[in-house]
C-alpha cells in the first residue's frame, strides 16, 4: 500500500462537473490500493470574487481580516469534494487547516508553513479514510488564519508529502505538464517529460504559472517526488527529479513575467555604503529586489536601476519618497509597462554563446534589452511589456526548443 497526496488547482474543481470529475480520480487512486490525502484550493475564480467583495466594503482591509475572509473559498470546496466522494460509496473526511495540524508563521498573507502537526490525518489515514485538506492556508501562533500567498496550494500539497513520507506528490491543474513555453501563445512549444528541481524552480520564479516556487523549493529540500499532471485528460505529465535523473538539454524553457515595475534613481550620490542604504530600506519592509543595474560613477553621481513586483511598486515609491533626504537622488522614474523574458537550462553551466544566441534573437526580432541578470541556470532580461510575448517567440524559435 502505497500513500499518495494529490493537489487540485481551482479550475480542476470549479463546478459541480469537476468536483465529480475530480472525486472519480481520487476513489480510483484510492481503489488501487493507495492511501490518499487531497490539497484543494478554491473554486474556480472564487478567491478573485471574494477580493472583489472586500474592496466593495474597504480599499484597505488587513492582510488579518483578507486572509479570514479568503480561506473560506477553501473550505466549500474540501467540502463539496468529500460530499461527491461519499456519493461513490467511499470513506472520506474534509480537514479545515486547524484540524489537520498546519502551524504557520505570522506573516499574513505570504504566511510559511512551519511544521505540519499530523496525527490527525494519520489516524483518519488509518481508519482506511480519504482525507480531503483546505490548500493554500494555515494557523499561526495566536490561532489565526494565514493564507501562503496565490498558488499556495501546491506547497500545501508538497508540505503534507514530505511531512507524511508520501510516495509521490501529484499536482492535477488545467495544463498536461511543463512545456518549453507557454503553448498558449508559442505554437511549437513541447511538453516535458521530466525537469530538474533547480529548473523547475527558475521556471517557477520567473513567470511560469503551472507549479508555486515556495512548493518547487520545499520537494528539492525534502527530496519529493513531484507530477504535474491534467485533470482534464490522462496524460502522463511531467516529472521533477534531481538533476542527475534529467537530461540536461541546453535551455529547458522560456519564461515571460509581467508582473514587473521598474524603479530608477538617477542621480545618486557616488559613495560607499549608499547601494545598502537604498535597499536596506525595502527589505525592512519584506520588498524584494530582482534585477539591478548601477551606472559607472560619473562628476560623483550614479544611476541605479532596479525591478520589483508591480504590487509593490506603490509601497516602493512611498519608501523613496519617504527618505529622499536620506537617498539624495535627483530624480526618482518607474514604469510598469516592463516585463522580464527569461531562459533556463542546467545545460547553460558548460555552454558558451548561450547569452548571445538569445541576444540574437531579440536583435532579429528588433527588441531592446533594458536590464540583463544572469546565473547558472538563467539568463533573464527585462524588455518593453509590448514586446514580450514576441521575446518569448523569437527566443524559443532560435533555440529551436520544437
Amino acid at each position: 500500500m502505497g500513500l499518495v497526496v494529490q493537489k487540485y488547482g481551482g479550475t480542476s474543481v470549479k463546478d459541480a462537473q469537476r468536483v465529480n470529475n475530480v472525486a472519480a480520480r481520487i476513489v480510483e487512486a484510492y481503489d488501487a490500493g493507495n492511501n490518499v490525502v487531497v490539497a484543494v484550493s478554491a473554486q474556480g475564480d472564487t478567491t478573485d470574487d471574494l477580493i472583489e467583495k472586500a474592496k466593495e466594503i474597504n480599499e484597505n482591509a488587513s492582510k488579518r481580516e483578507m486572509d479570514m475572509l479568503l480561506a473560506t473559498g477553501e473550505q466549500i470546496s474540501i467540502a463539496l469534494l468529500a460530499m461527491a466522494i461519499e456519493k461513490l460509496g467511499r470513506p472520506v473526511v474534509s480537514l479545515t487547516v486547524w484540524q489537520a495540524g498546519f502551524m504557520c508563521d505570522t506573516n499574513y498573507s505570504a504566511a510559511r508553513i512551519n511544521k505540519i502537526n499530523t496525527q490527525r490525518i494519520q489516524n483518519e489515514l488509518d481508519r482506511r479514510r480519504i482525507v480531503i485538506v483546505a490548500g493554500f492556508q494555515g494557523i499561526n501562533k495566536y490561532d489565526d488564519i494565514t493564507t501562503l500567498g496565490r498558488g499556495g496550494s501546491d506547497t500545501s500539497a508538497v508540505a503534507l508529502a514530505a511531512a507524511l513520507g508520501a510516495d509521490i506528490c501529484e499536482i492535477y491543474t488545467d495544463v498536461d505538464g511543463v512545456y518549453t513555453a507557454d503553448p498558449r501563445f508559442v505554437k511549437n512549444a513541447k511538453k516535458l517529460d521530466d525537469i530538474s528541481y533547480d529548473e523547475m524552480l527558475e521556471l517557477a520564479s520567473l513567470g511560469a504559472n503551472v507549479l508555486h516556487n515556495r512548493s518547487v523549493e520545499m520537494a528539492k529540500k525534502y527530496h519529493v517526488k513531484l507530477a504535474v499532471k491534467s485533470s482534464l485528460t490522462r496524460e502522463e505529465g511531467t516529472y521533477v527529479k534531481e538533476v542527475d535523473q534529467v537530461e540536461k538539454m541546453l535551455v529547458r524553457g522560456v519564461t515571460r513575467d509581467n508582473d514587473c515595475a521598474r524603479v530608477a534613481l538617477c542621480g545618486v550620490e557616488d559613495t560607499p555604503g549608499k547601494a545598502y542604504t537604498i535597499f536596506s530600506l525595502l527589505s525592512k519592509k519584506n520588498i524584494g529586489v530582482d534585477l539591478i543595474i548601477q551606472s559607472i560613477g560619473r562628476s560623483g553621481k550614479k544611476d541605479i536601476s532596479f525591478t520589483v513586483a508591480e504590487g509593490d511598486l506603490p509601497a516602493v515609491l512611498q519608501i523613496l519618497d519617504d527618505n529622499r533626504d536620506t537617498i539624495k537622488a535627483d530624480e526618482i522614474v518607474s514604469t510598469t509597462e516592463v516585463s522580464k523574458v527569461s531562459i533556463v537550462g542546467a545545460g547553460m553551466v558548460n555552454n558558451a554563446g548561450v547569452a548571445t544566441t538569445m541576444f540574437e534573437a531579440l536583435y532579429n526580432a528588433h527588441i531592446n534589452i533594458n536590464m540583463i541578470a544572469t546565473s547558472e541556470i538563467k539568463i533573464s532580461v527585462l524588455v518593453d511589456r509590448k514586446d514580450a510575448e514576441r521575446a518569448v517567440v523569437a527566443i524559443h524559435d532560435k533555440f529551436m526548443l520544437d
